[in-house]
């Protein structure tokens, strides 16, 4: 997808968001916005590995 794709798409989606979820969502992205690329490549790894791997982790912690 394009960049100009994502944005619409994403702003597709916002305007079918419940009210509540909207400050989270600015809260998120003013967040990422001080991320640098390296950064947010490393975040988007844990985020994947704890998403992937859930029930391991759970194991694990117990």
């Amino acid at each position: 997808m394009t960049t100009q794709q994502l944005k619409t798409e994403i702003q597709r989606l916002l305007d079918n968001v419940p009210e509540n979820v909207l400050q989270d969502l600015l809260d998120y992205l003013r967040e990422a916005q001080k991320y640098t690329k390296d950064q947010a490549e490393l975040s988007n790894y844990l985020r994947k590995i704890i998403h992937d791997d859930k029930e391991l982790l759970e194991k694990l912690a117990k």
